[in-house]
C-alpha cells in the first residue's frame, strides 16, 4: 500500500513538473514570439522608411532630370519672357510644388516684373516676395500660412506652404524667386529648398542677360531727344497691330501729327532750341496720352500715336487734348505753338503701310485746310482721281 502511494505521489510530481516545464516552455515560445513580432515590425517600419526614401529620392532625381532638360534649354534664347516661363516650369517640377513666382525689381520709381504660374492675379499680387521681410541680406525663406477659423474660403484654393529664394548673378541678386504648395499633406523640406537653391542659382545667369538684352533693345527703341519711341519701334510696332487687330477682330486707330511752321522757328530760334521745343512737346503729348497708347516720334517734327482698343472718334479726341496740351502755355521764345493732326481707323484690306498712309494723307488735308486742324481719314476707300492717282496727294514740303 505504502508503495502505491509512493508511486502515486511520484507521478503526480512527475505530471506536475511537466506541467510546469510545458507553462514555462509556452511563455518563453509567446515571449520569443512577441519579441520576433517587435523586431518584424521594427524591420517593416525601417523598411517603409527605407522605401519613401528611396521613392523621394527618385521624384527628386525624376524632377531634377526634368528641370535639367528645361534649364537646358535657357541657352536658345534671349527673350526675357520666354527664359521666365521656362523657369517657371523648372520650379515647378519641384516635389510638392502648385504655384510659383518670379519677381524682378525695377529701377527706382518703376515697377518690378512678375511672372507666374498657377496663381491669380490677386495671390501673385500678395505673394510677390522682394526680399526678407526684415530688410536683412537676401537669404532662403521658408514661408507659412495662417488662416482665420471660419473663414468663407474653399480649402483647397489656399496656400499652405512656401519657399522663397534669391536670384543670384555676377553683381549680386537680381529678383526672388518662390514655390508655393495648396496641399495640407505637404511640407516643403530643406532638399525642397536645395532644389530651388540650385534653380535659381542655375537659372540666374539666363535670367540677367535675357533683362539686359530688353533693356538695350529698350534703349534701342527710344528716340534720344524725346525719350518716345524711335521710327523703327513705330512702323514694327505699327504693323504688329495691325495684324492683331486683324486676327481677332478688334478696333485700332491712329494719330499722325507735326506742329505747324516748325521750320520756320528752327530757322528763327537756331536747331539746338528746336530740339528743346520738341522735347518740350513730346513732354506736354505725353501727359494727355492713355497709358495704352503708344507715342513716338517719325522723324523732325513728326509724330504717330498708335491707340489700340480704339475708334476713329477716340483718336479725333486725342488729337484735340494734344492741340489743347501743346497750346496750353508759350515755349520760350517761341510763344504759341500749334500742331495739326490727322486720324485713321483701321479698315479690313489695311496693311501697317496703307493704314498710316490713310492718316499721313489726312495730315496733309489738315495742312491745306489751314493748319491747326484735325482730319479724319475717310472710313471707306476714297474716290479714284479722274488722272489716275489717288483723290488725296502727298504732304512733301509741307508745314
Amino acid at each position: 500500500m505504502s508503495d502505491a502511494l509512493g508511486w502515486a505521489i511520484f507521478g503526480g510530481i512527475l505530471v506536475a513538473l511537466a506541467l510546469v516545464f510545458f507553462v514555462v516552455l509556452l511563455r518563453e515560445r509567446r515571449a520569443a514570439e512577441r519579441r520576433f513580432e517587435k523586431v518584424m515590425e521594427e524591420l517593416t517600419s525601417r523598411m517603409d522608411g527605407m522605401l519613401e526614401e528611396l521613392r523621394s529620392t527618385a521624384e527628386r532625381n525624376t524632377d531634377g532630370e526634368r528641370r535639367g532638360r528645361i534649364l537646358g534649354e535657357l541657352g536658345g534664347t534671349i527673350d526675357l519672357d520666354e527664359v521666365l516661363t521656362r523657369v517657371l516650369e523648372a520650379a515647378g517640377a519641384i516635389r510638392g510644388v502648385d504655384a510659383a513666382l518670379v519677381l524682378l525689381p525695377g529701377p527706382a520709381g518703376e515697377k518690378p516684373i512678375i511672372a507666374t504660374v498657377g496663381l491669380s492675379a490677386e495671390e501673385a499680387e500678395l505673394q510677390a516676395v522682394a526680399g526678407p521681410p526684415d530688410g536683412r541680406e537676401a537669404r532662403s525663406l521658408k514661408i507659412s500660412y495662417e488662416y482665420p477659423v471660419g473663414a468663407e474660403i474653399d480649402d483647397g484654393d489656399l496656400i499652405r506652404q512656401g519657399l522663397a529664394v534669391p536670384i543670384p548673378a555676377e553683381a549680386g541678386p537680381v529678383g526672388f524667386m518662390s514655390v508655393f504648395s495648396r496641399s495640407t499633406a505637404h511640407a516643403f523640406d530643406d532638399g525642397d529648398r536645395r532644389s530651388l537653391e540650385e534653380l535659381a542659382e542655375r537659372a540666374g545667369p539666363a535670367i540677367d542677360n535675357a533683362r539686359r538684352f530688353r533693356e538695350a533693345r529698350q534703349l534701342a527703341d527710344l528716340d534720344a531727344l524725346t525719350g518716345l519711341h524711335n521710327r523703327r519701334f513705330f512702323h514694327d510696332t505699327l504693323s504688329r497691330e495691325v495684324a492683331r487687330a486683324h486676327r481677332y477682330g478688334r478696333r485700332l486707330a491712329l494719330v499722325v501729327f507735326d506742329l505747324d511752321d516748325f521750320k520756320a522757328i528752327n530757322d528763327r530760334i537756331g536747331h539746338l532750341a528746336g530740339d528743346a521745343v520738341l522735347a518740350e512737346v513730346a513732354e506736354r503729348v505725353g501727359s494727355v496720352v492713355r497709358s495704352a497708347d503708344i507715342a513716338c516720334r517719325v522723324g523732325g517734327d513728326e509724330f504717330g500715336i498708335i491707340l489700340p482698343e480704339s475708334t476713329l472718334a477716340d483718336a479725333e479726341q486725342l488729337s484735340r487734348r494734344m492741340q489743347q496740351a501743346v497750346a496750353s502755355r508759350p515755349i520760350g521764345d517761341v510763344g504759341e505753338l500749334r500742331l495739326s493732326a490727322g486720324a485713321a481707323d483701321l479698315r479690313p484690306e489695311d496693311d501697317g503701310a496703307t493704314f498710316f498712309k490713310r492718316a499721313d494723307d489726312a495730315l496733309y488735308q489738315a495742312k491745306q485746310n489751314g493748319k491747326a486742324e484735325v482730319v479724319a481719314a475717310a472710313s471707306s476707300p476714297p474716290p479714284a482721281d479722274p488722272n489716275g492717282g489717288s483723290a488725296a496727294g502727298g504732304r512733301a514740303g509741307m508745314q
